[in-house]
């Protein structure tokens, strides 16, 4: 009886640390997110999102205030409407620019806020109208290939 016993606490164990490994590497690998906090949500429209994700970080001077909640095409503007859901205790201003930046030189893209000057904070529903687009690798080296070819290699 003390046997068996003894092996229902290791297993239990066991299954305890494989669950604790399996949220690690998913927070690790950005793959689950988990924020109670109270939100509200903001569209930005950007002409090219490049890799943007869902779920990716929105950050402003380093610090994550959201969270990417969607992202879909207009077919009106054909652009990408991009849904930031933002920390309530985060307040930006309506001048706020967002841009589409990379962490290092090829990884995970995510929102970066820009706070303007402006009296008047966001709110739930409002559009960002300041955007700048991301910047995607391919098409800076096939400018650079382009106009060196183009310039005679000079």
């Amino acid at each position: 009886m003390e046997k068996r016993s003894t092996d229902i606490w290791v297993g239990l164990f066991v299954v305890i640390g494989a669950a604790a490994l399996l949220f690690l590497a998913l927070q690790a690998g950005n793959l689950l997110s988990l924020n109670f906090a109270p939100t509200y949500d903001v569209t930005a429209r950007f002409d090219n999102i490049g890799g943007l994700k869902a779920d990716a970080a929105v950050k402003s001077a380093g610090v994550v205030v959201g969270r990417v909640s969607a992202i879909r095409f207009d077919n009106q503007t054909f652009q990408a409407d991009v849904v930031l859901a933002l920390d309530k205790r985060y307040d930006f201003p309506t001048d706020t620019s967002a841009q589409i930046l990379t962490s290092g030189l090829l990884g995970d893209q995510y929102v970066g806020l820009v706070p303007g000057a402006a009296e008047k904070n966001l709110r739930n529903g409002d559009v960002i109208q300041n955007t700048q687009s991301a910047i995607v690798l391919e098409n800076l080296i096939g400018r650079f290939l382009y106009n060196k070819a183009a310039g005679g290699g000079q």
